[in-house]
């Protein structure tokens, strides 16, 4: 018959803790009967206990019941190990890897090999970068599971190689709801003091002001196709006095981090038949993070030894972040067979960012007693809007036929205004060779020695479709049919101005010495006219392919069946068809006219392809306690966006200038997936899986030799691919060592051990890229693969359930991140060792008091190549406390 969708999942992780509570709760339950006196008190902790086994019951099932490989996390287990959105919380899950904070990579595979989900709607991105939405976008306490799936079905998205995230948010509660939450924290490496400078007055609402803004009367000349080509010189004087410069950096204390958050939500029986209910929540977190970096941006290879020319090895960096969310749910029940969700949900993600770094470069170097001073503003602000209906119908009288509908629509919006990068030059060393930044200081002469930059990005979104399932029972055979429709359609906009500040418009006597950018550039220099040449002081390097525009449309159908024979036998697949279009087209912001390469036709634009996806999934259900599974499907990795521009652009996750390539093509995988489950008594399990990928023209990025500064990222295709790896996962509690004491703790953890290899062909690169493909190594790993990702905690919850305690640990192997060019070998992110525990007090059935302390090891974030040092963060220990009331 046809299983209603599970609303309350947790993972086989939390079962073990939560069954552990369970029994000690009935115990005190007893001792309470015991002892009537302490009747009130006991009576509170049963009800707790009843709820919490209730969940774990639903976990069981629903991982066992999964026809294709899955794993899930809980909002428990999420709570459990303190992480504070859905990016950090997934690198929990085996086999998946966090890259940049944002991003997830599962089974080593980049985020361009995954889809991600909302309540199993597709979502709109705010990076200009990426396709893929950042998960740290979304916090845990809006988050009631995350479902990975790791097998293709013929109900997901055909654009599949890694596996499927969706993010379930939490859903109308069955009792009446409201609790608030308080945060406070610290990061060891913000003792002292760290840079800040003059921002918004609205800063910490995570809102700019105007104060970054690009002036009203150089926006008009934009809007006009007016660019600050040409211009005269008192235009342009007037347009700079119009910008804001007063972004020096200066030293101030770091507060704590904080954060607040409340829930609101009850549901009602209107009469015998309907009902109806809402939940609102809201959190807000401000927090900053304070890190010392270095940074390696060009070497060369002289003989055996690697001589380093252009770095920075002082890098002192403030990044304040400001995250809101809203959500609200509405639902309405029809006599428990119908019923229809409203969600509405509102995030937003402010990063404000200055840095001030020191190093040399190739002509500004310790030989001739200089040295460099960047300062380094970046500003971005990210929301995401969505709007979501959904519809759940049971037909009893119909054989429980079933009829699933979604319908979302939403916009995500980027704008980084007002960035700002300046240089200066400091000369004579002392004797000790330290530089005097403030008073041996002065602007760089040059036609670069600042630059402005404004960016925004709209995407729009709108996906809907539907489901039907019809179970059939045929003797020995029970049968569930699934035919469904999923419509997408998306549009990005994506627009960025860029102009430089030209000292050498000054006239040779003017005084470029300070260390001060807007006491150097103030208006009363400004107003000065005998301090400027005939050279313009403004120069719009605005250039074609920094504006674009994009759209995608996908319709797809697909038909399932779910077959099972005696209870023993379980077999799943069907197919999916996809019509894909896609088009990309860079504008030249100058003409607003399509920008192509001379040799380039407007074809390479385009891009579409109908294909069908098919895919079979065998189970065999020994008994109840254990089930072995197989599974294969044929999938498919479309490139992103930027990737199919010829525009370049700044990647996040290196700091390299990225260039895409028009007509690149799609890659085609085969996914093979085996998998041994084993549900012991009291929760413990135990799984092992094998997986194999077979990848034809796998999409990977290159670099082309750099001629001054970074070098150039291309993506190009390489000829072949494979990844192969087993997984192991288990929960183990301890009873077995004694009564008391280890019944209250548990063992839990995961093993992913995998390897992957590629294949380039030289020419093949060339030939798509049109530049030189120095690359070192034809045959490598993927890029971002780890050999080894491995997940272990221990938890501990005490027989009265007013404590817990876990510890958490996570490693992930060594991955590529920059191929080698040159006769340089690849660089690698080296392993980073995150230990974390979370302990929690129950003084009472409504509070909640949470200390958290994570990366206890205080690793440093490293990447490398060939033993040199190519960059490296510090990350610092951060401590928490929360305190949860529910009322």
């Amino acid at each position: 018959m046809n299983k209603p969708e599970n609303r309350f999942r947790v993972t086989p992780v939390t079962l073990a803790v939560l069954a552990s509570l369970t029994l000690s709760q009935i115990a005190l339950s007893q001792e309470g009967q015991e002892n009537p006196n302490e009747g009130d008190v006991l009576d509170e902790v049963v009800t707790t206990g009843t709820r919490l086994k209730g969940t774990a019951t639903a976990v069981i099932e629903e991982r066992k019941n999964q026809a294709f490989v899955a794993d899930i996390l809980g909002a428990e287990q999420i709570s459990r190990t303190g992480d504070s959105d859905a990016a950090s919380a997934l690198r929990r899950v085996t086999g998946l890897t966090l890259v940049d904070g944002k991003f997830i990579y599962v089974r080593g595979l980049g985020e361009r090999y995954s889809s991600t989900q909302l309540n199993g709607a597709a979502v709109p991105s705010p990076d200009p970068t990426r396709n893929v939405i950042p998960l740290d976008l979304f916090p845990s306490d809006i988050i009631e599971s995350l479902s990975v799936q790791k097998a293709f079905s013929p109900s997901m998205p055909a654009s599949f190689g890694g596996g499927n995230v969706n993010i379930r948010l939490k859903t109308i509660p069955e009792n009446f709801l409201f609790n608030v939450s308080g945060n406070v924290g610290y990061n060891t490496e913000n003792s002292g003091d760290a840079f800040s400078y003059n921002g918004g007055s609205q800063d910490w609402l995570g809102r700019d002001d105007g104060t970054r803004a690009v002036p009203y009367s150089i926006q008009t000349r934009w809007d006009n196709k007016q660019f600050l080509d040409n211009l005269d010189e008192d235009v342009a004087l007037t347009l700079l006095k119009d910008v804001n410069r007063d972004y020096d950096p200066f030293l101030k204390s770091v507060g704590p981090d904080v954060g607040f958050g409340f829930s609101l939500g009850d549901s009602v029986d209107l009469n015998e038949n309907w009902r109806v209910g809402f939940l609102w929540t809201t959190s807000y977190d401000n927090e900053t993070t304070v890190s010392e970096e270095y940074e390696l941006e060009q070497a060369d290879r002289v003989g055996d030894s690697i001589n380093i020319v252009r770095f920075f090895d002082d890098i002192s960096v403030t990044e304040t972040t400001v995250k809101w969310s809203n959500m609200l749910n509405l639902g309405v029940d029809f006599n428990r067979n119908h019923s229809i969700d409203y969600s509405l949900i509102l995030l937003s993600d402010t990063s404000d960012e200055i840095s001030e770094s020191f190093g040399n470069t190739e002509n500004l170097n310790l030989a001739e007693g200089l040295r460099i001073r960047d300062i380094d503003v970046e500003y971005e602000e990210r929301k995401m809007y969505t709007n979501q209906i959904r519809g759940m119908h049971t037909f009893p009288s119909f054989n429980f036929a079933g009829l699933d509908w979604k319908y979302s629509l939403g916009r995500s919006l980027r704008d980084a205004p007002g960035n700002l990068e300046a240089r200066f030059v400091l000369a004579d060393a002392n004797e000790d060779g330290f530089f005097d930044s403030q008073n041996e200081s002065s602007l760089n002469n040059s036609t670069t020695a600042a630059r402005y930059t404004f960016q925004n990005l709209h995407d729009r979104l709108e996906n809907y479709g539907y489901n039907f399932t019809y179970p059939v029972s045929i003797k020995d055979w029970e049968v569930e049919i699934k035919v469904g429709a999923d419509f997408l359609t998306k549009t990005r906009s994506s627009e960025s101005r860029t102009f430089d500040i030209n000292t050498r418009a000054f006239s040779d006597n003017t005084d470029l010495a300070g260390s001060s950018f807007f006491s150097i550039l103030g208006d009363d220099v400004l107003s000065d006219a005998g301090n400027f040449n005939t050279t313009a002081i403004l120069r719009d390097t605005t250039i074609a392919g920094d504006d674009y525009v994009a759209a995608q449309k996908v319709d797809a159908y697909y038909l399932e069946a779910d077959l099972f024979y005696k209870g023993k036998w379980r077999v799943s697949g069907g197919a999916r068809f996809e019509d894909f279009r896609q088009v990309v087209a860079p504008f030249d912001p100058r003409t607003n006219q399509i920008d192509l390469p001379d040799d380039a036709d407007r074809a390479q634009l385009t891009f579409q392809e109908s294909d069908i996806y098919p895919a079979l999934a065998f189970t065999f259900i020994k008994d109840d306690s254990m089930q072995f599974r197989a599974s294969i499907g044929q999938t498919v990795v479309r490139p992103d966006l930027r990737e199919v521009s010829s525009s370049t652009f700044i990647d996040p996750l290196t700091g390299f200038p990225t260039s895409g390539t028009p007509g690149i093509d799609t890659t085609s995988i085969l996914n093979y997936d085996v998998r041994w489950e084993w549900y012991r008594e009291a929760g413990n399990n135990l799984s092992i899986g094998l997986f194999y990928k077979d990848m034809d023209a796998p999409i990977e990025s290159v670099q082309s030799p750099a001629q001054d500064g970074p070098p150039l990222i291309k993506i190009a295709n390489a000829e072949t691919g494979e990844l192969y790896g087993i997984e192991f996962e288990f929960l183990q509690g301890l009873e077995s060592f004694g009564d008391g004491f280890w019944e209250s703790i548990f063992l839990s953890g995961n093993l992913t051990i995998s390897d992957s290899e590629i294949t380039l062909d030289r020419q093949n690169i060339v030939d798509q890229t049109g530049l030189s493909a120095a690359v070192t190594n034809l045959t490598r790993r993927l890029t971002g693969h780890s050999q080894y990702v491995a997940n272990m905690q221990a938890g501990y919850d005490s027989d009265n359930g007013e404590h817990s305690l876990s510890v958490v640990y996570n490693v992930f192997g060594e991955r590529i991140l920059i191929p080698g060019i040159d006769g340089f070998d690849d660089s690698y992110e080296q392993p980073f060792h995150s230990l974390d525990t979370v302990y929690k007090y129950y003084p009472n059935f409504n509070t909640t008091v949470t200390f958290k302390v994570q990366n206890l090891l205080g690793e440093n974030k490293r990447l490398e190549f060939e033993d040199v040092l190519l960059r490296s963060q510090t990350r610092g220990t951060k401590i928490s406390l929360s305190l949860k009331y529910n009322f």
